[in-house]
Formats: C-alpha cells, structure tokens, sequence
C-alpha cells in the first residue's frame, strides 16, 4: 500500500496550523504540526515530508534559515506563509529556493489547491527526469541543464533556485515562442487556476540581472502578454 502523502506545516500561531491541518487531513493528507524553526529543522530529517508549509515570521530560527539550510541537503517543496506581502520579501524567498508564496491571511481552499498544484508537478518533474536521461539547451555563451539542475553562462556556472532553471529552460526550449504569465503559472509552477501572476515577472527580474542579453538571444517582455526567449538562431 502507498503511503500517505506528508506535510510539515511551520507556523508559531498554533490556531492557524491546525486549522490548515484540517483542511489538509480532509484531502488525506498526514500532517505534523511544530512551531519553530529548530523543532522543524529536527523534525524534517526525522519524518521526511513530502512538502513543506513554512512560516517566515518565527521564534529563534526564522523562515527564512530553515528553508536556506533545508535547500542544502533536500529539494523538498516548500510554500513560504506570511503576513509580509512586499516584493522584497518574496524575492527573498523564492531565491532561497521556496516553490511558492502566499501572503497571510490566506484562504485555506486556495492553500490546499496550492498544494496539490506543486505536489503534482513535482511528480511530474520525477517521472520526466525517469524517462529522459538528459535535458540540456544550449546557445552561444549559454547552457541550461535540466537535468543537473545547473546553467552556464560565459563559460561560467551561475547559481540559480530551481524554479528560476526550469523557467529558463522553459522559454529557452522553446525560442520565439511567447507564453503568458498564466500559462508559465501552469506550466513551471503547476497551477491549473489564475494564480499571482507577479511569481512569474520576480523569477524574470532575478534571471535578467544574473543574465544579460546576448547579440543572439534574449529574454523579451511581450507588453499585454507575458514573456518570451527571442533567438536569432535555432537552439543546437
């Protein structure tokens, strides 16, 4: 019998934690429950959650540490929760690797439909890599490797979060083609509804100062539309 999938939910408000762990038990999902960064760090390694719903604002270790050291060891999905709704804040986080961000107070139909969207493409991101051995685009002075999840740019490796990698290599598989932001939404980020339209133009943000343009391709805002990898050339 497969196993239940698991959820650690991080929140120091107890009230909401348990609340979205009902929501979650409903869909027959096993949660746990902590309140700290520290408790969720120990508890991490020892229940090996499917995802994570993580809190920001917490005592002693924050949000914002738990997911950096979490990042180094596991590419266990994690949904930042906070009340800090700025760009700043979510830039933060989604560089830090976290796969989502939503601002408190949230609805917890929404929150549930979030996490079914990352877990499903999660999955569908393992069975993908499963069937194909490699998964690499390249262009002049530019490599984007799925599937080592690493890019190159001027010879050099560039450190990116995944979702920033599979982005790229999203729009760069697919040269002059334009997508919308909510087609990029359902496509990277697995949202088969309209979501917050501003993850995607942060993800743009941070791929554009980590990479200029190049004489032969570049990463185009179509105005009204969304975005698009524009290429002289046909990708090798």
């Amino acid at each position: 019998m497969v196993g239940k999938t698991k959820i650690l939910i991080v929140d120091d408000d107890n009230n909401i934690a348990e609340l979205v762990s009902l929501y979650l038990v409903k869909e027959c999902y096993d949660t746990r429950i902590c309140n700290d960064g520290e408790s969720a760090l120990d508890i991490f390694d020892s229940y090996k959650p499917n995802l994570i719903l993580l809190d920001l604002m917490l005592p002693g270790i924050d949000g914002y540490q738990v997911c950096r050291t979490i990042r180094t060891k596991s590419q266990t999905p994690i949904i930042m929760l906070s009340a800090k709704g700025e760009v700043f804040d979510k830039v933060l986080g989604l560089e830090l690797g976290a796969d989502d961000y939503m601002e408190k107070p949230f609805d917890a139909k929404e929150l549930v439909a979030r996490v079914k969207a990352v877990l499903r493409r999660t999955r569908q991101t393992e069975r993908e890599d499963d069937i194909v051995d490699t998964k690499i685009v390249e262009y002049p002075d530019l490599m984007i490797n799925l599937t080592d999840y690493s890019v190159k740019y001027n010879g050099e490796p560039v450190e990116m979060p995944p979702k920033e990698i599979e982005l790229l290599y999203f729009l760069a598989s697919q040269p002059n083609r334009a997508f919308t932001r909510e087609q990029l939404l359902e496509k990277i980020w697995g949202y088969d509804y309209v979501g917050d339209t501003r993850t995607v133009d942060v993800h743009i943000k941070r791929l554009r100062e980590k990479i200029n343009d190049h004489e032969q391709w570049k990463i185009s805002t179509i105005w009204g539309i969304g975005y698009k990898f524009e290429t002289r050339i046909e990708k090798q």
